[in-house]
């Protein structure tokens, strides 16, 4: 079990090896030097769940809520508990590095990845990704906080220059690695982007000056996939190994650059070090073979954690009249797009088949009985026709379709023979892992094929999108044709085509053979210079009853009247989902899909006491939401986010989440409005330090929704606030503790979670004059409380890091002298507390701040 010594290793290595061993061997796997008992280890996405080595007709895994879900939950000891989850999925996956948190910053709601993130604010990022990552590492996995840093959008992510000013660069992009750099976490990730003109993954003030000198970092520092753009700077910065293999710069190019002294041996045998390292320490303390079998661990216990997961961070914004929680014993009618899916979680590397999934509509179902539940479609909200591949039969009747790969065209042979046939049920492939010992490169072609039985007559639209080329056929009758002409699109990380659909009318009943004749990547006519080739390419084809927009809606309202006059209770689930929101491209505008906004607010007018749902993993517009009494916002909730949004609902659960981030009315009122995507290969940082909340409170303009906000089915009040301050001393390891008496005032058992916020002296109080941050969040805790109950709760800050600014002329932090005002905020306008705390003296600091919990 890797029993060898790593510097003994170093002495005997050969160039070559050094250089193999600094980059990856595949997607997932390092270097392995059998003669000196070095194995390989074996890396997965994250961050919230273990895809393990497949994108290709991957193993099912656990699915979490998004990470803005879990942000959401204000809850340290959770984040600890589902990092121990994700520990034993890696086990099961066979994987020793977690590729996660996804810890960046969401700068605005348009980010295409901003549900893969915590929050706006780095102290709750950063406090729960330290916990997580503790919990990844109780199982003896290396878990990984990514991306370094900056990688706050999805538009040229791999090009773009991120401008900013050191102040805005230290106090809230860097902040959440800082203080994930508590637990230690053994690895980290660069971003794609640049930082004030140098890409972060060749950044020698990032990764050497800050990282490794100023906090101590010694762990392993990898490459995003693809995000290497050197051969020499990269590795002379301290970037460790490339991800993934074969490698594009570590090859023969940095053989010899090693030879001419571009890059010292001794700087290569630092790299060398971390990986050898990571590899001896990852094999100790994980207990996982290498090469090991990718399994599944679906276990009560897992879907029960998942399902509190999803309830905790379940929002509540409205509640008028106490509508919620509704009655179990009650009718229901469920309507919406986002009813009969599982929205389960977003797109990109975040992205895994789950165990399971459950639906909103099926969780209701599941609380209350199917004979109380109706239900109405109202509206789609996809962007990309549903997939299909699971709605397929083989021929011998199984779930799915056969995928049968083959190495020369049709036209090339018409008597080939496939080189292998595989058993599919999701209908979208992606080829970026996938191998064959008959395939020699990148192109081959692939035949699709199931039979669908539609379960009620009329039209059916069909839809295919391909990074390659492909026609979909149903009864050998071509449908679609994505092969002759084809039109740029976003699927498949940028490489793909839009899906381009055709429709066909169907009986109910009847078996309808639907094939796909699809040519890998090398074959597509799209010239997309700027993208990066992710593997062979892709194929995802989807389809759905056609439904006619104006007739649906109609028909959903006139169910909405009747169920009022009835007594029957109205729930409208409605959200964005993967196709909206994704790793490779941003979302255009905040809008929730077509036609959504005209069917919520025809319910409301016919049913005013409906219950609206919203699932997104960032802020969408809501246009009708002052009609609307009752309003949840449920994220992407992972396999058991239906049940999560039932308990809720019906209150088994009572919620207690906060939002990780600022809801504003508009896009145009979100500080980074005119300062968001690239324009001429940079995008400027304008809002500097007012990101999100800290941008609001000091206009003083009133979102639709603030930071931090967020209802219960009780009521809660704070008393007795105190603080006790420490003893002088080094700013760094002071701690100031804070204790106040929080009774639960109402008839539910309830959680609280209260919020620490910090506010500055007054600037012309200051000897600075710098500005700053009306007020900024330092720290948090959530407690649990029965009906009457009061529990006096303690929250303990670091001064330094509670009371600091970035000196820029100093390049240090500064804890300046003065007045600061501690406010302990909570549940309901009124529900908040201050206290006055003096720093006497001002001192400057770097590095890390003592764990005010250690």
């Amino acid at each position: 079990m890797a029993d060898f010594d790593v510097e003994e290793v170093i002495a005997e290595l050969a160039l070559h090896e050094k250089v193999s061993l600094v980059s990856g061997i595949d997607m997932w796997h390092t270097y392995a030097v059998p003669r000196l008992g070095v194995p390989s280890i074996r890396m997965s996405d994250g961050p919230n769940g273990v895809r393990g080595t497949r994108f290709f007709n991957g193993i099912p895994a656990a699915c979490l809520p998004c990470e803005t879900a879990l942000g959401a939950t204000f809850d340290e000891e959770l984040a600890l508990e589902l990092g121990k989850l994700l520990g034993q999925e890696c086990k099961a996956k066979g994987a020793h590095i977690l590729l996660g948190p996804t810890i960046n910053i969401q700068r605005g709601p348009l980010g295409g990845r901003g549900f893969e993130s915590f929050s706006e604010d780095p102290v709750l990022s950063g406090t729960l990704a330290a916990r997580y990552c503790e919990g990844v590492k109780e199982e003896g996995i290396i878990p990984t906080p990514k991306h370094f840093v900056c990688n706050d959008q999805e538009h040229e992510r791999m090009a773009v220059n991120s401008i900013l000013t050191d102040r805005a660069l230290r106090e809230i992009y860097l902040l959440p690695f800082q203080i994930a750099m508590q637990s230690n976490p053994g690895a980290l990730m660069t971003s794609y982007n640049m930082v004030n003109g140098t890409h972060a993954s060749e950044s020698f003030p990032l990764l050497q000056d800050i990282l490794r000198k100023e906090w101590g970092f010694d762990g392993l520092v990898m490459s995003d996939w693809f995000g290497v753009y050197s051969v020499s700077q990269a590795l002379n910065a301290g970037l460790d190994i490339e991800m993934p293999g074969m490698s594009k710069f570590r090859g023969a190019a940095l053989s010899h650059a090693v030879s001419s002294n571009e890059v010292k041996e001794h700087v290569l045998d630092e790299s060398v070090r971390k990986v050898l390292t990571a590899v001896k320490r990852s094999f100790a303390s994980s207990g996982i073979p290498e090469n090991a079998p990718e399994l599944q661990r679906n276990t009560p216990e897992t879907s029960a954690l998942l399902r509190r997961a999803a309830a905790e961070s379940v929002v509540l914004l409205k509640n008028e009249g106490d509508i919620l929680p509704l009655a179990p014993t009650k009718k229901t009618l469920v309507i919406g797009p986002n009813a009969n899916i599982a929205a389960y979680c977003g797109g990109g590397s975040a992205s895994l088949p789950a165990y399971y999934t459950v639906t909103p509509l099926q969780g209701i179902k599941n609380k209350i009985g199917e004979d109380k539940v109706l239900f109405s479609q109202g509206a789609y909200g996809h962007r990309d026709l549903p997939l299909i591949g699971d709605r397929l039969r083989t021929a011998a009747g199984e779930v799915g379709y056969t995928f049968s790969v083959f190495a020369e065209s049709l036209e090339e042979n018409p008597n080939r023979k496939p080189v292998e046939v595989v058993q599919m049920t999701s209908s979208n492939a992606f080829l970026m892992d996938y191998a064959n010992k008959n395939i020699s490169g990148t192109l081959y072609y692939v035949t699709m094929e199931g039979i669908f039985t539609p379960e009620e007559s009329g039209l059916y639209d069909f839809g295919l999108s391909v990074a390659g080329t492909g026609q979909l056929f149903v009864e050998d009758k071509l449908v679609i044709d994505n092969k002759t002409k084809q039109r740029g699109g976003t699927a498949f990380f940028g490489m793909g085509t839009v899906e381009e659909r055709g429709s066909v009318e169907l009986e109910a009943g009847k078996n309808y053979k639907v094939h796909i004749d699809f040519g890998t990547f090398p074959t597509s006519k799209l010239r997309q210079g700027s993208v990066v080739s992710f593997g062979a390419g892709g194929v995802r084809f989807g389809g759905c009853r056609h439904l006619e927009e104006k007739p649906a809606i109609e028909e959903a309202v006139a169910a909405a009247k009747a169920a009022a006059a009835e007594g029957t209770q109205v729930v409208v689930c409605v959200g964005l989902n993967s196709d909206w929101e994704s790793e490779g491209y941003d979302r255009p505008d905040m809008d929730l899909p077509p036609n959504t906004d005209e069917l919520v607010q025809r319910v409301l007018d016919v049913s005013p006491d409906a219950v609206i749902v919203v699932q997104s993993g960032t802020p969408v517009t809501l246009p009708w939401v002052k009609n609307a009494k009752a309003l949840v916002q449920a994220w992407y909730g992972g396999n058991e986010g239906g049940n999560g949004i039932a308990d809720v609902l019906f209150g088994d659960v009572n919620p207690s989440a906060k939002l990780p981030l600022t809801f504003p009315t508009t896009i145009e009122q979100n500080p980074s409005f005119l300062n968001y995507r690239s324009e001429g290969g940079r995008v400027l940082y304008g809002e500097d330090i007012y990101v999100g909340y800290r941008y609001f409170d000091k206009v003083k303009q009133q979102p639709l929704f603030a930071f931090g906000y967020g209802l219960s089915y009780t009521t809660f009040a704070f008393t007795n606030l105190k603080v006790d301050e420490p003893k002088a001393g080094v700013v760094t390891e002071q701690v100031l503790t804070l204790t106040v008496d929080v009774t639960n005032t109402g008839k539910r058992d309830g959680a609280e979670v209260v919020q620490l916020y910090v506010s500055p002296p007054a600037v012309n109080d200051t000897l600075s004059g710098i500005r700053r941050p009306v007020r900024e969040l330092k720290a948090f805790k959530k407690v649990a409380l029965k009906a009457g109950e009061t529990k006096t709760v303690t929250i303990k800050a670091n001064v330094a890091q509670s009371t600091s600014f970035w000196d820029e002329k100093r390049e240090a932090w500064q804890s300046e002298a003065g007045t600061y005002k501690l406010t302990a905020e909570g549940t309901g306008a009124d529900n908040k507390l201050d206290v006055p705390y003096t720093v006497a003296k001002t001192q400057y600091w770097t590095g890390l701040v003592k764990n005010p919990y250690a």
